[in-house]
């Protein structure tokens, strides 16, 4: 009697751990998940604050030298956007266009970045 009663826990704890372990990846699965969007959300609040530390010297500049040939836009402009896309982490290929770069360099979106 006492070897069943120790096969039956066994069989017991072994479904204690599966469940467990079904639980721990879901959780990882969750904490992937967080530390991606934090990172996305970091990119985008450090990128923020560029853009609101560029429009106050700009707002400084206008208003002190009073010049309205400041405010025509660059031609490069759009591609060094890009540019800056790609090194802040995400993808600017056609492909995965916006999703943030997790496996490091995109050869479609360097051939992009280096076309002529």
């Amino acid at each position: 009697m006492k070897k069943r009663e120790l096969f039956s826990q066994v069989i017991h704890m072994e479904e204690r751990i599966g469940i467990l372990h079904n639980e721990l990846r879901d959780l990882k699965e969750q904490l992937a998940m967080l530390i991606e969007e934090n990172q996305a959300l970091y990119l985008e609040n450090q990128h923020l604050r560029e853009c609101l530390d560029e429009k106050k010297e700009t707002t400084a500049k206008s208003s002190a030298e009073k010049q309205p040939s400041e405010s025509a836009p660059n031609v490069g402009e759009g591609y060094d956007n890009l540019a800056r896309l790609y090194q802040e982490g995400f993808h600017v290929c056609n492909l995965h266009y916006g999703s943030l770069r997790t496996d490091g360099d995109c050869l479609f979106c360097l051939s992009f970045l280096h076309q002529k």
